[in-house]
């Protein structure tokens, strides 16, 4: 039960963080560039009625991601919740009247496809520790904050794609670590009820998210979504599996011939996140 609830809440998740994606990505690209990676860009956005639209299906997608993380490891919800464009793809088709092509298709059976292998090899006993230390925290934070500041500082010389792809892969990283401050936190939750507030994690996140929303927002100002949102869907839920096993000490495919199954529905998934990305439904709002 606590799986199907997981896989369910993952997949709610998925469908509004795509549909929210392609709308605060059409409302970011028409703020100033001067902006870029600043508070700023947030109260400029604010004013925009399609991104406040779409910020709040994230804030949904973001708690129903929780519920998910409550009950299911993050090698299980990740990969589950980087599906999003399979369901945004067909619900944006179905607003504008117009039939998906051939490659759209491709790219949904790809993705879901990939994810479901990819899912179907997990063993059995994956959950790790709910709520792990401060120490074994500390290499997360460390790799994942000279990542952001090494390619946030390159995001602001450059212009263009390259910044959009920069300001992507920052986010994505930032995304995967809050994703996994999030599982933590409502580990504390559920142990602790409100007692959860005497504890470090959910200020963690609240400051992770607010910079991580900077410059997912930066990346969808500074390029089109066919950049920006295959970087984040592949590499958040690839830096959330990787911080799961070694912080959470969650668990993987257990033999040689399972590990290379996940890695080739992996790479078949992460096709599929492309060519999805790249359909001209993901890019016009």
């Amino acid at each position: 039960m606590s799986t199907a609830i997981a896989v369910l809440a993952a997949l709610m998740s998925a469908v509004c963080f795509g549909v929210a994606s392609v709308a605060q990505q059409y409302a970011a690209s028409k703020a100033p560039a001067g902006e870029s990676l600043r508070p700023g860009l947030l109260l400029d956005l604010a004013r925009r009625p399609l991104w406040v639209a779409g910020m709040g299906l994230t804030v949904v997608s973001f708690v129903m991601q929780g519920v998910a993380l409550a009950f299911g490891p993050l090698v299980l919800v990740q990969p589950v919740a980087a599906t999003d464009l399979v369901f945004a793809l067909p619900l944006l088709a179905w607003r504008r009247h117009e039939r998906l092509t051939a490659v759209e298709w491709t790219g949904i059976v790809c993705t879901a496809g990939g994810v479901a292998t990819f899912l179907a090899v997990l063993p059995p006993g994956s959950a790790g520790a709910p709520t792990p230390s401060l120490v074994a925290w500390l290499p997360a934070f460390l790799c994942v904050g000279g990542i952001v500041a090494v390619l946030a500082t390159l995001g602001l010389r450059t212009a263009g794609k390259l910044r959009a792809g920069l300001y992507a892969v920052s986010a994505a990283v930032l995304f995967s670590l809050l994703d996994s401050l999030t599982k933590s936190t409502t580990g504390r939750i559920r142990a602790d009820g409100a007692g959860a507030l005497r504890h470090w994690e959910p200020y963690a996140m609240v400051g992770v998210g607010i910079t991580a929303l900077i410059l997912s927002q930066s990346s969808f100002q500074a390029g089109s979504l066919a950049i920006s949102l295959p970087v984040i869907d592949t590499l958040e839920p690839i830096g959330a599996v990787v911080i799961g096993v070694a912080v959470f000490d969650e668990h993987l495919a257990g033999s040689p011939v399972a590990v290379l199954t996940q890695a080739i529905a992996g790479g078949i998934a992460v096709v599929g996140i492309v060519l999805l990305a790249r359909s001209p439904l993901a890019r016009t709002p």
